[in-house]
């Protein structure tokens, strides 16, 4: 809630209605996500809400790529592909696992209404950001510890889609011998040159 008498505007305005978008996400999931639910826990009006985006689902789309911003992560430079993979991953348990559940568990609702998927809302969350991974996986095709000819798509997020898969099963962070399993046993034999 904001001061009584003070009147946010703008950014201001718009980062609180955002934040309160995300805060009735995560207490209610997409069943309880309605206009008048965020307006009320941002203490202003349905019509607030709807000058600026003209759907609940634009709204969601807009609260979920805010509520990623805030988690923007350090690209990792240990020296090592190894190191750098294994870095990320830590930094998602800390600071993603709460993210990623709600958009597994919380947002069915949305997926089926709109028919898209978790892929989809993804892609809205990262287009036009130059990707971390690209960076670490680049320094290591120029340190010569990956081969680009074997970093296909799918290859490139191995670790991070059997950490998400991890999380949406467990709901909960994945053991530091989990990620180094996936990193030493299954990445990067299959990037290695």
């Amino acid at each position: 809630m904001h001061p009584v008498g003070r009147r946010r505007r703008g950014s201001e305005l718009e980062e609180a209605l955002l934040d309160a978008a995300w805060q009735e996400l995560k207490d209610n999931g997409y069943a309880g996500f309605t206009l008048e639910a965020v307006a009320a826990r941002a203490g202003t009006s349905r019509p607030v809400l709807a000058r600026r985006w003209a759907s609940k689902h634009e709204l969601l789309r807009a609260a979920v790529r805010q509520a990623h911003s805030r988690t923007v992560l350090p690209v990792p430079d240990t020296g090592s592909l190894r190191g750098d993979i294994i870095e990320m991953l830590r930094e998602f348990n800390a600071d993603r696992v709460d993210f990623a559940t709600v958009l597994g568990v919380q947002l069915g609702g949305y997926y089926q209404e709109t028919g898209s998927s978790l892929a989809d809302l993804r892609d809205v969350i990262i287009s036009g950001h130059d990707s971390t991974l690209e960076q670490v996986l680049q320094r290591a095709v120029d340190r010569g510890e990956a081969d680009p000819a074997k970093l296909t798509p799918r290859i490139r997020t191995l670790p991070f889609d059997l950490f998400r898969q991890h999380i949406l099963m467990t709901l909960t962070p994945m053991p530091e011998d989990a990620m180094e399993q996936i990193v030493d046993e299954i990445f990067l034999p299959l990037v290695t040159p």
